[in-house]
């Protein structure tokens, strides 16, 4: 199963994506106005905001770590773990210096809805299991990752 982007990223034609394992629907848009400029991802009643240059970071950290490397989505609230999209997303080595969540109490989930976003354009792909999904830059080296039954 690979995302298709539908939708313009826009706040009146928004990306219409869906969680890695398919369960659970969210729509995105790029607010270039905003300060700093933005990312608005809206999941049913909630509003997360990520830094809009996430998808570029995001797609570049991919690119140099070379392999898959597990999503470990998770609320602000709890550790991230060790390895993951979601503890890069709130590193202090990043290249924002800490949280791409702009929203605090909602910071996290980075790893959640940030790969589905960049698969949709293209730039990564995902694992759609039902629990433990992977992300890798486009084009990169192994063919499956490890313990994955599903591409």
């Amino acid at each position: 199963m690979t995302a298709e982007a539908t939708g313009a990223g826009t706040r009146d034609d928004p990306w219409q994506l869906t969680t890695p394992p398919g369960s659970s629907a969210y729509t995105m848009y790029r607010d270039e106005t905003a300060d700093p400029p933005a990312l608005v991802c809206q999941v049913g009643s909630t509003q997360l905001r990520y830094h809009l240059r996430a998808i570029d970071d995001l797609h570049a950290m991919l690119k140099a770590h070379g392999d898959w490397m597990p999503l470990g989505g998770a609320d602000e609230q709890k550790e991230a773990p060790e390895g993951t999209v979601e503890a890069w997303g709130r590193a202090s080595d990043n290249p924002v210096g800490g949280w791409y969540g702009l929203k605090k109490g909602l910071r996290g989930r980075f790893g959640v809805y940030l790969p589905p976003l960049l698969e949709a354009l293209g730039l990564a792909e995902l694992t759609h299991e039902k629990r433990n999904n992977q992300v890798r830059a486009r084009g990169e080296a192994s063919a499956s990752p490890p313990g994955s039954t599903a591409m």
